[in-house]
């Protein structure tokens, strides 16, 4: 688990990368910050987290949940969606916009285009909405056999 990134992973610099493109302008992983966010645009006065869909228990097909130490990773994986709802409220008391980007939004099988998700993303940011959240697209196979 050494290996593991917690910061600058490859969904996050994507976004970074974009954003920056398109003209924004933030800080990074805000330590005065509830749960230091990825992203803090101060002008916007907005936060984005860009969340891994296994770390943080996303209910989308790129998690699934370990075969082995079932009860650990129930525990850890809990324990990280409760801190993730604690943070939002935190930051959303303290007068800040919220933002989320989910790992699937940029990679696996139901990956939206990277262009697509930084206009969302600028979008949001330049619009006066309080939360935002963007994960990738899936199809139901039992309802959809041909995708």
């Amino acid at each position: 688990m050494a290996a593991i990134r917690g910061r600058d992973t490859k969904p996050e610099l994507i976004i970074r990368k974009g954003l920056h493109a398109r003209g924004f302008r933030f800080r990074l992983h805000g330590r005065d910050l509830p749960g230091r966010p990825d992203l803090i645009f101060p002008r916007y006065q907005a936060l984005i987290w860009v969340h891994g869909c296994f770390w943080h228990g996303h209910d989308c097909p790129m998690f699934h949940w370990p075969k082995s130490r079932e009860e650990f990773w129930q525990t850890k994986i809990g324990r990280n969606q409760e801190r993730d709802a604690a943070t939002w409220a935190a930051a959303r008391a303290a007068g800040w916009r919220c933002g989320t980007v989910w790992e699937c939004a940029l990679k696996g099988r139901g990956r939206l285009p990277s262009g697509q998700v930084i206009d969302s993303l600028a979008c949001w940011l330049s619009s006066g909405a309080e939360e935002f959240c963007i994960e990738g697209q899936w199809i139901d196979n039992a309802t959809h056999p041909t995708a």
